[in-house]
């Protein structure tokens, strides 16, 4: 964390040490596990990392023009919130790891005042109102996993403890 750094440097450190920690509450689960649904809506630990990546993509990279790969689920019917029938999780945690390199490829090369337009909005919005929009999506994600985690094996925290 560039406790020192630049605007830009904070937010992506602070969305970065999110998304590690999202990714942790992955370790050590099975399959099955990663994919139970753990509340009455069918949250899950996949589901959610599913989610989070197709936002990533949408926010960081179609709002500013950057091409997104295209997507095997529709995100506004809710299909990015379950791990589906076929969908393993290699491939949810790798669409993740692509989200997240195509986000930071715009993160690093465009200034914060940059400006996109959501194609879901009717309005324009700045990378900077993005970085603070995804440290919040992502931090309530990684808090609903906290819990799930919690309650598959009592795991706490945002990181693995010695």
């Amino acid at each position: 964390m560039p406790y020192a750094g630049t605007e830009k440097e904070t937010l992506h450190a602070s969305l970065n040490r999110l998304r590690d920690a999202v990714l942790w509450k992955l370790e050590e689960l099975d399959d099955e596990q990663l994919r139970r649904p753990m509340t009455p809506s069918g949250s899950s630990l996949l589901g959610l990392v599913k989610h989070l990546a197709s936002v990533e993509y949408g926010w960081f990279v179609e709002s500013f023009g950057g091409a997104v790969e295209p997507l095997w689920f529709d995100p506004y019917k809710g299909e990015d919130m379950r791990a589906g029938e076929g969908e393993t999780t290699s491939r949810i945690v790798e669409f993740y790891g692509r989200a997240r390199a195509a986000a930071d490829r715009m993160i690093t090369e465009l200034p914060l005042d940059a400006v996109g337009r959501p194609p879901w909005r009717d309005h324009s919005v700045t990378l900077r109102w993005v970085l603070v929009d995804m440290i919040e999506e992502t931090a309530r994600h990684a808090g609903h996993m906290d819990i799930l985690r919690e309650l598959i094996d009592g795991a706490t925290g945002d990181h693995r403890r010695g």
